[in-house]
């Protein structure tokens, strides 16, 4: 089960690696602008608000990568924790589907922890 909690855990750093990226530097570029589904003159009144949730996006990701490679369940759990609230906060005041993008890959990471023995 360890290695499949690494693996979900792998999964969740690298799709906030990649929200970061979609948020800071793609947020006015086609692929940001279909992602998001915006206008461009949109995209660009709110470019400095999605960068900077791109940077918290870049430090759950931060978190995550450096629970498992220092070995830190508590951090791991803690920054899947986050993760979890985020999407649900996300999910009712933004998009449902925040919830399965973000929430869903970070619980199911999180309960394959609860099977890897400590």
């Amino acid at each position: 089960m360890y290695w499949t909690a690494l693996i979900l855990t792998l999964v969740v750093a690298l799709l906030h690696v990649y929200f970061l990226v979609l948020e800071m530097f793609l947020w006015t570029k086609p692929l940001g602008l279909k992602t998001f589904r915006n206008t461009p003159e949109k995209a660009e009144l709110t470019r400095v608000l999605a960068a900077n949730q791109g940077l918290y996006n870049g430090f759950l990701a931060a978190g995550l990568f450096w629970g498992l490679f220092d070995h830190l369940p508590m951090l791991v759990n803690f920054m899947l924790g986050c993760v979890i609230v985020a999407g649900l906060y996300g999910a009712c005041s933004v998009n449902k589907r925040i919830f399965f993008i973000q929430s869903v890959p970070a619980i199911l990471a999180a309960i394959a922890w609860w099977f890897v023995p400590a």
